[in-house]
């Protein structure tokens, strides 16, 4: 299981090992190399992978400075597929993550920047 151990702007440390770019954490694996349609908005597209796994929440972090905005379609269309969405800025987000982790499916897109 993926645990992540520490946020820093620009950097996460999952399981000991260091990601700069922004990150997807699954349960057994970690995508470091996650793109967005577009740079600071979440398009339900940037969410396919995540989608495929059928996590019960996805935990997005918005980035240090929360500007990555979560566009209004994703939420209820989440919801529909039975996937809780959280979306904080990325140091809540990674407690959450690892609040979450030991008891739920749960997934973490990550914006390790602004």
């Amino acid at each position: 299981m993926n645990k992540i151990d520490s946020y820093h702007f620009g950097t996460v440390v999952v399981n000991g090992q260091n990601y700069t770019s922004d990150v997807i954490i699954f349960r057994d694996k970690v995508n470091d190399n996650w793109w967005r349609k577009a740079g600071h908005e979440l398009h339900l597209e940037d969410l396919t992978e995540v989608i495929a796994e059928k996590p019960e929440v996805l935990v997005v972090g918005t980035g240090a400075f929360g500007l990555v905005k979560v566009l209004p379609e994703v939420k209820p269309s989440l919801e529909a597929q039975g996937i809780q969405l959280i979306a904080e800025p990325t140091d809540e987000a990674c407690n959450i993550y690892n609040q979450l982790c030991h008891s739920q499916r749960v997934v973490a897109a990550l914006h390790l920047t602004c």
